[in-house]
C-alpha cells in the first residue's frame, strides 16, 4: 500500500466515534447526521482497505486496525490544533517576530524601553534588532531586511513611509568642570572657540551639526572625527575638546563626570520617527509594536 491519505474529517470522525462508543453519540457531539457520519467512515474503511468498526445492532466495537490508528489519529489531531492555535496567535499579533532596524542611539532608549514594556503584555513576541547609521537604515528598509526603522527623518521618497514620534534635541557634551557646565544654556557659536569632537561623517549627528555650522557660517576648530557616541565621550572626559550630541545619544556614553547643557541660537532638534516600505504589509506583532511605539513617544 502506498501513501494512506486520509483527511482530518475523517480522522476527527473516528476519533469522536471511539470517545462516544457509537455513531449517534458522535453525530450530537459533532452536529452531523449519522447518516453523514457512516458514510466518512465508510470512505476512511475504503482508503485504508480495512474496516475500523464491527458493528451490529446494539453493539460497536473498535477493530485492531482502528486500535492501530487511534493513537495516530490522536496524535495528528493534537498537532493540527496547536500549529493552527500559533497560527492564531501570530494573526492576533500576540506571536511571531518583529524585525526591527535603529540608530544606536534610538536602540539603547526608547527602543528597549518599549520592548520590556511591550513583551510584558505580549510575552510570545520575539525581535530582531539591527543597528545602522541613517543611511544604512535607508537600506535595510529598501531591500525589506526589516519591518521598520527608527530613523531620522530622510529625504522625500515615494518608496518610503515616515511617522514622526518625537524630537530630539541637541546638546554641548564637556567635563563638569569646564566653565560652561554650569550655564543653562550655551550657544552654537562656542564651538568656534573649543576643539570640537565630531561624529563621524556617514551619522545622522554629524549632518545636523554641520548644517548648524555652516548655517551660522562658524568655523569650528576640529578636534577630530569619532567613530561612536562612547568613544565621544571618553574623548571630551580626557579633555580633548567639547561636542554635541543628540539628548538621546547620551545614554551610549559613560556621563560620570561629564554634563550636557542645551544648545539655543539656534536649538536643534532632531526628528525621530517610524520609517517603512510603501505596500509592504506587516504581522499583526509589527504593526501592534508600532501603535506601542506611538503611545510611548
Amino acid at each position: 500500500m502506498g501513501q494512506i491519505d486520509l483527511t482530518l474529517a475523517q480522522l476527527q470522525a473516528f476519533v469522536h466515534i471511539v470517545e462516544a462508543g457509537s455513531f449517534r453519540g458522535a453525530g450530537l457531539q459533532m452536529g452531523v447526521s449519522q447518516p453523514a457520519l457512516s458514510r466518512t467512515i465508510r470512505q476512511a474503511e475504503a482508503t485504508l482497505g480495512a474496516r475500523l468498526f464491527d458493528r451490529d445492532t446494539r453493539n460497536l466495537h473498535i477493530t485492531a486496525v482502528g486500535r492501530e490508528l487511534l493513537p495516530i489519529a490522536r496524535r495528528v489531531l493534537s498537532e493540527f490544533d496547536a500549529s493552527f492555535g500559533e497560527l492564531g496567535q501570530f494573526l492576533q499579533g500576540r506571536s511571531g517576530k518583529v524585525a526591527v532596524a535603529t540608530l544606536p542611539s534610538v536602540g539603547a532608549s526608547v527602543l528597549s524601553t518599549a520592548i520590556a514594556s511591550f513583551r510584558r503584555v505580549r510575552p510570545d513576541v520575539q525581535f530582531d534588532l539591527a543597528e545602522a547609521p541613517a543611511d544604512g537604515l535607508l537600506a535595510i528598509i529598501e531591500e525589506g531586511r526589516a519591518d521598520f526603522a527608527l530613523s531620522v527623518k530622510p529625504a522625500p521618497d515615494r518608496t518610503l513611509r515616515y511617522q514622526h514620534l518625537l524630537d530630539d534635541e541637541l546638546v554641548l557634551l564637556c567635563r563638569n568642570d569646564d566653565p560652561l557646565a554650569d550655564r543653562k544654556a550655551v550657544p552654537w557659536s562656542v564651538f568656534a572657540t573649543r576643539p570640537f569632537i565630531a561624529a563621524q561623517p556617514r551619522s545622522s549627528i554629524r549632518q545636523l551639526t554641520d548644517a548648524v555650522f555652516l548655517q551660522r557660517r562658524l568655523s569650528v576648530p576640529m578636534a577630530m572625527e569619532c567613530p561612536s557616541v562612547a568613544a565621544c565621550g571618553a574623548l571630551v572626559l580626557a579633555g580633548v575638546g567639547v561636542s554635541a550630541l543628540p539628548r538621546l545619544a547620551l545614554s551610549l556614553a559613560n556621563m560620570q563626570g561629564l554634563r550636557a547643557v542645551p544648545l539655543v541660537r539656534p536649538a536643534m532638534l532632531r526628528s525621530i520617527g517610524i520609517l517603512t516600505r510603501i505596500g509592504r504589509s506587516l504581522s499583526r506583532a509589527a504593526n501592534s509594536f508600532m501603535q506601542h511605539l506611538a503611545t510611548l513617544a
